[in-house]
């Protein structure tokens, strides 16, 4: 696996468990944004820009979470 994509992989990581641990009651909306990683290792191929999209909607999520009144 590419060095890149582990370091996304381990980024959205702990990001969902700071989610989890942090502010619980985002955890109902992991589920949504959550994206799907291929099933088999065959010809499966791990998206890097979709991993980085998804790691930025982790991040948006929390970020407007604070701003909210």
């Amino acid at each position: 696996m590419d060095a890149t994509i582990q370091k996304l992989l381990t980024k959205i990581s702990e990001r969902v468990r700071s989610i989890e641990e942090n502010y619980p009651e985002l955890q109902k909306y992991l589920d949504e944004t959550r994206i799907t990683l291929p099933q088999s290792n065959d010809d499966s191929q791990i998206d890097k820009k979709d991993l980085e999209d998804y790691l930025n909607s982790l991040d948006s999520m929390v970020d407007e979470y604070k701003k909210a009144p």
